[in-house]
């Protein structure tokens, strides 16, 4: 259609989690404690590792990043979550919008490369603890580091761009508390092939990618620890990955409910004209 006679979405609502404004109510105290405690235990997990220099090891070096991504992702949703719980008007421009998504994909995006640059670590210190501090050292761990964030970054602005390029006519009801791309890809009035590509390339990519390398790397790590005779030996190795484990299965356990589950039926949609 001409854009004379298409109506342009100019902001989106969020419906948030409830209308009730007793149960927004809680909510806002139950996510507002949530928050502060994470903030608390992440800047305090910062604070340790920054001023004890015996934490001064690639582990800790890359444990200090996530707890810093930790911070981030949480700083990104829940301020606003907060504000829409006490607002009448849950509305986010579409500039907000965008910009949200863009730093949920790079915080996501990062902390998965980073959570396999942290099972890599794990796999130099068992299989090859003599060679460790070599191979794991400052510059290594930088690049990798710094490798995450590029690659994380990278995917966020392509993924962003490709789907701020879509047209929305309306409505513009969010079904979520925050702007996440699936949700705001199903209101597009234009065709969304080239931005539901991306996504699912980045999805496919990386999530493979990243699972390659952590089950490589962990499949070394549990045939070194079974082949060592010591079970004391065995029981220190579990211990120091059985934490970094925990972790990766939240992140993607929880990542695989909600945007692949929750949100199946975005790789099957059309798009509407107006």
């Amino acid at each position: 259609m001409e854009a004379g006679n298409r109506t342009t979405v100019t902001a989106f609502v969020l419906l948030g989690l409830s209308n009730n404004p007793l149960i927004q109510g809680v909510l806002f105290v139950l996510f507002l404690v949530i928050y502060l405690l994470t903030l608390t235990g992440n800047l305090l997990v910062l604070l340790v590792i920054s001023t004890d220099s015996h934490l001064h090891s690639p582990m800790y070096f890359f444990l200090r990043h996530l707890s810093f991504l930790d911070v981030f992702y949480s700083s990104i949703i829940v301020p606003k979550l907060l504000e829409n719980l006490l607002s009448k008007k849950k509305t986010i421009s579409l500039f907000e919008c965008f910009t949200q998504i863009s730093l949920v994909i790079i915080s996501g995006a990062t902390e998965a490369c980073l959570l396999a640059v942290m099972a890599y670590d794990r796999f130099q210190a068992v299989c090859h603890p003599l060679l460790y501090m070599v191979a794991m050292n400052r510059k290594v761990c930088t690049g990798l580091l710094g490798a995450s964030w590029a690659i994380g970054i990278g995917t966020g602005l392509v993924d962003t761009i490709f789907l701020a390029q879509q047209h929305f006519c309306g409505p513009n009801l969010v079904h979520s508390f925050a702007c996440e791309a699936p949700p705001v890809r199903l209101l597009a009035c234009s065709d969304p092939y080239i931005s539901i590509a991306s996504i699912f390339t980045t999805m496919v990519v990386l999530g493979l990618g990243n699972f390659v390398l952590l089950l490589g790397s962990y499949t070394r790590i549990i045939t070194t620890a079974l082949g060592i005779n010591s079970a004391t030996g065995r029981n220190k190795i579990f211990s120091n990955c059985s934490s970094h484990i925990l972790v990766v299965t939240i992140f993607y356990g929880s990542g695989i409910f909600r945007y692949v589950i929750l949100h199946s039926p975005i790789i099957n949609v059309g798009y509407s004209s107006p």
